[in-house]
């Protein structure tokens, strides 16, 4: 019998990671998946993954195949316990599929394997039983979208969008927690949840010391998202992904560190290649928000005053257990929403969202030089390019003492470099279908 991770204190080798069955009942939303770190000592887990039960629908194939991906792209949780040298698929795929998973697992897994010092993650490529062929195509689906909800700006712009455009989005989260329930309440609209729920072992086994790090959960909640979509027959996945979620972090051993990879356009196009090659659904998924930088959302974001008592994108705030904090106002994305919001609004106003004036701490002046990229790489935090935070500072005339002192410190090069233009210009590589791509630019002419 294998032996649990609760059994033992110490990293053990393992040779291959496996994922031995995964099963749903369709009476309960409920899925559970098995998996296996197969070595001397071997580590079995199994999460379970409770999708909405929408009345009266069957289950089409198209969801089962979602979940086939899903079982695989979810296992970087156990994944990063021992992070073996082989990952073995369960079942023949598509080489789109192949391609989707590997980068999962090593670009998804890039910060992880840096943090760690484990290089040989970045080169490892999952392995399959077999090539399968490729799915026969399915219309692609014309119902209301099924917009993700995060409790940010990003996501707030992007139901304001498809409600102004009359598409009727319908909010989803994967676990919301009372920000995203208030951030929905505060839309008016009717909400789906699905709520995933890693195998308890897995706590206890980092807390003996095992491996741990950053994993690329956007690629999981999306494929729970379009499982969720093809089952309650509803259109594509919104996301509200911006174009520098695409910037990397660093270059390490020759490869792009990026903490946002899961967000970038990369990973939307391998997700949505291996989703229609393998399940023939041609339009699941993409980004709305894809052309724009995180200053011309939050320029966006400025118009919409009903949601100023509820929007956070402070991913420390989630972890404090306190369901009235939104805000912990000292650390990256704090400081980057911030001074990303302050062109577009009263001070008085960003002050009264944020619950503080984070440009009246000197404390603070370091933090905001790491988002400038003076004398630091980019945060490991979802946060926007250094230029956006350059043009964002260039907007700002007042002399607050935080805002003296990041003039001061910014080099001459460095306001050159700095392009309003480029920033609220939308622009770069999407995957928009052309009906919401005409939305789009109209919400931002």
């Amino acid at each position: 019998m294998a032996r649990r991770p609760d059994d033992r204190s110490s990293r053990v080798q393992f040779d291959v990671m496996r994922f031995p069955s995964y099963a749903f009942d369709p009476a309960t939303g409920v899925a559970t998946f098995d998996y296996l770190l197969d070595g001397p000592e071997p580590l079995r887990f199994t999460e379970t993954i409770t999708f909405p039960v929408p009345d009266g629908r069957d289950v089409p194939a198209a969801f089962h195949r979602v979940l086939d991906l899903l079982h695989v792209v979810a296992g970087v949780s156990y994944f990063k316990v021992g992070a073996p040298a082989r990952v073995v698929a369960p079942k023949p795929v598509p080489p789109q599929v192949v391609d989707f998973f590997t980068a999962v697992y090593t670009k998804g897994m890039a910060e992880y394997a840096y943090r760690n010092r484990l290089p040989h993650v970045l080169e490892l490529t999952v392995e399959s039983p077999g090539t399968a062929p490729m799915a026969d195509p399915i219309e692609a689906a014309t119902g209301r979208p099924l917009s993700a909800v995060g409790g940010g700006k990003d996501s707030i712009v992007t139901l304001e969008i498809l409600r102004a455009a009359g598409l009727d989005p319908v909010p989803f989260s994967v676990n919301p927690n009372p920000v995203i329930d208030n951030v929905n309440a505060a839309s008016g609209l009717s909400a789906l949840a699905a709520r995933r729920k890693l195998d308890p072992s897995l706590f206890a086994l980092n807390k003996a010391g095992a491996l741990n790090g950053h994993i690329p959960v956007t690629a999981i909640n999306s494929l729970i998202a379009v499982a969720t979509a093809v089952w309650h027959g509803l259109g594509p996945v919104v996301m509200s992904n911006e174009r520098s979620a695409s910037d990397p972090n660093l270059i390490w051993n020759g490869h792009e560190v990026n903490h946002q990879w899961s967000k970038g356009v990369e990973a939307e196009g391998l997700l949505r290649t291996a989703v229609a090659a393998y399940t023939g659904l041609t339009e699941p998924y993409f980004s709305l928000l894809r052309p724009l930088s995180e200053l011309h959302i939050a320029q966006l974001f400025a118009g919409h005053t009903a949601y100023d008592d509820v929007v956070t994108s402070c991913n420390k705030a989630f972890k404090l257990h306190d369901p009235t904090a939104r805000w912990c106002g000292d650390c990256p994305k704090c400081r980057f929403v911030f001074l990303a919001m302050a062109p577009h609004m009263s001070r008085e106003r960003l002050a009264h969202i944020f619950g503080r004036d984070l440009f009246a701490d000197p404390a603070q002046t370091p933090g905001f030089l790491e988002l400038l990229g003076i004398d630091a790489h980019k945060p490991f935090e979802c946060v926007g390019e250094a230029e956006e935070c350059l043009v964002a500072l260039s907007l700002l005339t007042d002399d607050a003492p935080v805002l003296v002192a990041l003039r001061a410190a910014v080099p001459d090069p460095a306001w050159a470099d700095a392009s309003h233009s480029n920033v609220f210009t939308p622009g770069g590589p999407h995957h928009i279908p052309a009906a919401y791509r005409k939305i789009l630019d109209e919400a931002v002419a």
